[in-house]
């Protein structure tokens, strides 16, 4: 997310339609050109991988998926294209519609099924899925994790899987690089309780921060923790893609930090994402 302002919401006060709408207006207006740098450059490449490592692990062969925010479709076509199926769903008409297109020109319209859908009206959908994922994000939007877990509990066969890349509490990259810039209410922005309005192409879109244990809290009555580790904790945030380019071997070196270190007691609490894996019983 970048050209951030911030407005706080009470704690605990649930987001109202005004404010769903504005988040799903915001991701509307940057879906044309969110596969260039805002949306994949080389630092979101690399927790995407992340993320597709850990959803391989978790899958059979030809197993049924549930993408929460897909965004233009990257996610859905990479496991399409190895022999998955995959409901994609997206709060944005826009990114869905990206996701139809990239389907269609890749020849996977018949594997990759596209629904506007918003992640607080998974009560709409009825199926069962082997593995439901989300990366980068969504469920930091989700009004109400809580009902979110149930709806996934509902969705998910048994032994099942949860796999969710989200945005976490503590990135000790953002305190440094904001609190060096005197721009202290920016670098606080994530101890936020309740509901922070983001700015992004000038528009809202409503986030909540949480730590692993936090996020988890609202799973634990349907699903049983597997694992979850920091990503991009040593590494820049992909907002820092420009300073990533200027010193790129020292930060690649950095980035295998990420790798040996992400998933140990207290590190993995912190970094610009978190990546949890829960199973259903």
């Amino acid at each position: 997310m970048s050209a951030w302002s911030v407005r706080r919401q009470g704690t605990g006060t649930p987001l109202d339609e005004a404010q769903l709408l504005e988040t799903q207006q915001a991701f509307d207006s940057v879906a044309a050109d969110y596969d260039g740098p805002r949306g994949n450059n080389e630092l979101i490449q690399r927790m995407r991988l992340a993320m597709w490592d850990t959803v391989y692990s978790e899958l059979q062969p030809e197993s049924r998926l549930l993408d929460l925010g897909c965004g233009t479709g990257i996610d859905a076509l990479e496991f399409a294209k190895r022999g998955h199926e995959v409901v994609a769903t997206d709060w944005s008409p826009q990114m869905v519609e990206r996701t139809r297109a990239r389907a269609a020109e890749a020849g996977m319209a018949s594997r990759v099924t596209a629904a506007h859908l918003g992640i607080q009206q998974l009560d709409k959908l009825e199926d069962t899925f082997d593995v439901i994922y989300s990366n980068f994000g969504p469920l930091n939007c989700a009004p109400d994790l809580g009902a979110v877990a149930a709806e996934c509990a509902r969705l998910l066969r048994p032994g099942g899987r949860l796999v969710f890349s989200v945005m976490g509490r503590l990135c000790p990259w953002e305190l440094g690089h904001y609190a060096l810039r005197g721009r202290f209410k920016r670098a606080a922005v994530r101890a936020a309780r309740g509901a922070t309005a983001v700015g992004m192409n000038r528009r809202t879109i409503w986030t909540y921060y949480y730590f692993p244990r936090e996020f988890y809290s609202a799973f634990a009555e349907h699903f049983s923790l597997e694992s979850y580790r920091g990503l991009s904790l040593f590494m820049p945030p992909p907002y820092l893609v420009d300073y990533y380019r200027r010193r790129r071997h020292w930060c690649d070196r950095l980035g295998r930090l990420d790798d040996r270190w992400g998933a140990l007691p207290l590190l993995r609490d912190m970094g610009d994402h978190f990546l949890i894996v829960m199973r259903r019983p």
